[in-house]
């Protein structure tokens, strides 16, 4: 019996095609990975789901995979008068979930979501809504949140057909970023390991009664008006077509049951599709899609218009980016004094060479010697690895803090001679890096007044939420590091904002004003525009190849993948910056290890960091029109 899951009924709302594709590892390639372990470590749902569970004591697990062994275990522990069970398994017919906690009282049932999803609690209400709809008293989910509403709807349902006699309440318990940790060692409390079926498992660590808790950190939001509404057909989201939301969940289930593909409409949504891979031993999911819309395999090798950068919508039946014309795109002249290409200009690049089947680069030589005229010497090249985890630490921290436990910088004196000049990385289990972080980088910084490159805007984010934590802080020298810190940061703020007089460049934006590489398939992140710069000069393109691996199971795409699909709702800029040793900082914090383990863990973290500030000095290196090697 194949039943329709929370996690197959998530995936239908996001195309039920995907629902023919998944779980059929030997007949159809997928670049997500189903490992509990890892996804634990990127997105820290299992130790929200355990803290949960803490905050409702005294609950009953049921444990095991099998369906009807669980949901015979749920049936008898629901004849209680009151009882509390942690992963209740709930069956009608064909559907099937698993509560993260259910809390019966008589004949009321309060169903617990536990996400790792950070709110604030005391917005929500609003919040959960699209705000120009409800300005007009209509009601449709936001975006950002259709996935756990529909998720707690899902399961309502469910239960409801199960237990009609019921009254079921159902709550989305979320990391709450209004409260304060009041206690320390929170998060060291869950460690992350496996059984000996190799299944994920969390460790409690120490005490983990309400007050050793301290202050709740997760709040439980009631969302049944807004489930009424999904129910009842007054919330105003698309699910299929006409198909309401209780037809929509038995056209999932019965399509899912039989293996049946259902033909979903093809849109730019299917970029980032799982099913979507260069891997030729198996099935291409996405081409399947397209081809069932009558595009044939050659077509299938062109670029689509989603796929440029910052690509325009699909417009009407040009889906490829050989069919557009100065007709269907707008170029706009740069403002007076602005040098480099400015965004509609560089699509029209990118579009113009596609057209003309032109791989040749395009590199303004005069533009970037203009621009690096302004530079100061010794260069600094700077790269951070971060973290930002729902439970905190330390007590007076909030979920989803910024934490800055490493970075590398490399310098470069004026006749292209580099080095590299320092690190630092923080590996202690429960240690609050970000202060130590500062001093650090200051100490490594501070000695001249050369220009200091980072590569995208996350250091200066980092920076400026850490001089946030220090204004909040009692540090003896926090006026001086924040002081520091805004000589070489930026805030655009109407109110209170600054900008450094050694304000950090980014180096990003140089290649994107200056410099572009077909091969880079118009995209501006260092993981493509390094492998283009150095096949220019014929060296290797791929550096980080010789270096070990952090996880010898993935490699750093799958790993991105599941970056990519975090729950957090906050990094998103994070997750595009270092997915593998964010990951690592987390394995390191929330497992137990030998030393020798956690040596070598951070010694692969040191050499990813110090190749990244690397990478950088070559692109720099490259846009110079110098060769010079350190």
């Amino acid at each position: 019996m194949r039943y329709l899951t929370k996690s197959r009924f998530k995936m239908a709302l996001e195309c039920p095609t995907k629902l023919y594709y998944t779980k059929k590892p030997k007949e159809y390639a997928d670049s997500s990975i189903d490992d509990p372990f890892m996804e634990a470590l990127a997105k820290g749902g299992f130790q929200v789901g355990e803290l949960a569970k803490l905050y409702y004591p005294d609950g009953v697990e049921v444990r095991g995979l099998d369906f009807d062994k669980t949901w015979e275990e749920t049936q008898a522990l629901l004849k209680n008068e009151n009882v509390i069970i942690y992963e209740a398994a709930i069956k009608y017919k064909n559907l099937f979930i698993r509560i993260d906690v259910l809390k019966k009282t008589g004949k009321k049932i309060e169903l617990i979501e536990a996400k790792s999803k950070s709110f604030s609690g005391s917005t929500f209400a609003t919040d959960v809504w699209q705000k120009a709809k409800l300005k007009k008293n209509e009601y449709q989910v936001a975006s950002d949140w259709k996935p756990y509403i529909f998720d707690v709807a899902f399961q309502t349902y469910v239960l409801n057909l199960a237990f009609p006699e019921f009254t079921v309440i159902p709550f989305l318990m979320c990391a709450d970023k209004d409260l304060v940790a009041s206690s320390d060692g929170l998060n060291q409390k869950f460690l992350i390991g496996k059984d000996e079926k190799s299944r994920t498992k969390i460790t409690i660590m120490g005490k983990t009664d309400l007050s050793s808790l301290g202050t709740p950190i997760l709040t439980a939001v009631d969302v049944s008006e807004v489930v009424s509404k999904i129910h009842n057909n007054t919330e105003e989201s698309e699910i299929y077509g006409e198909l309401n939301f209780k037809d929509a969940v038995a056209f999932f289930a019965d399509h899912y049951e039989r293996d049946v593909r259902i033909v979903s409409e093809v849109d730019k949504a299917c970029k980032g599709c799982e099913f979507r891979t260069d891997d030729k031993k198996l099935k291409n999911g996405f081409n399947e899609c397209w081809k069932a819309h009558g595009l044939s395999a050659e077509e299938l090798n062109k670029t689509f218009v989603f796929d440029m950068w910052y690509g325009p919508k699909v417009l009407n039946d040009k889906i490829f980016v050989e069919d557009l014309d100065e007709n269907d795109f707008e170029v706009k002249e740069n403002e007076p004094g602005v040098d480099g290409l400015n965004r509609s200009q560089r699509q029209w690049l990118q579009m113009d060479k596609i057209i003309r089947d032109d791989g040749s680069e395009h590199k303004d030589q005069d533009g970037i010697n203009r621009e690096f005229s302004t530079y100061t010497f010794p260069l600094h090249f700077i790269d951070f690895e971060t973290s930002m985890v729902a439970i905190p630490f330390n007590k007076g921290r909030r979920p989803y803090e910024q934490m800055a436990f490493q970075f590398s910088h490399h310098e470069m004196d004026k006749d292209g001679k580099y080095h590299h000049a320092g690190e630092w990385i923080s590996t202690t289990p429960g240690e609050f890096p970000n202060f130590n972080f500062v001093r650090a980088l200051k100490k490594q910084l501070e000695n001249d007044n050369g220009t200091i490159f980072r590569y995208s805007n996350h250091e200066n984010t980092v920076l400026s939420q850490i001089i946030v934590q220090l204004q909040k802080s009692l540090e003896p020298d926090r006026e001086e590091l924040i002081s520091w810190i805004k000589t070489i940061t930026k805030n655009n703020d109407k109110v209170g904002g600054w900008k450094g007089d050694r304000c950090m460049v980014d180096l990003c934006e140089v290649v994107k004003k200056f410099y572009y590489h077909p091969e880079t398939h118009g995209s501006n992140s260092i993981k493509y525009v390094l492998p283009a710069v150095l096949k220019m000069q014929g060296k290797d393109p791929d550096p980080y190849g010789s270096l070990p691996a952090i996880f010898r199971d993935y490699d750093a795409s799958t790993i991105d993948f599941i970056m990519k699909n975090d729950d957090s709702g906050d990094g998103g800029e994070q997750l595009s910056n270092g997915g593998a040793a964010m990951m690592a900082y987390a394995l390191m914090q929330f497992t137990e290890m030998s030393d020798e383990e956690r040596r070598l863990i951070k010694e692969a973290l040191l050499r990813y960091c110090k190749l990244d500030t690397e990478a950088m000095v070559w692109i720099y290196q490259y846009l110079r029109g110098t060769n010079d090697d350190k």
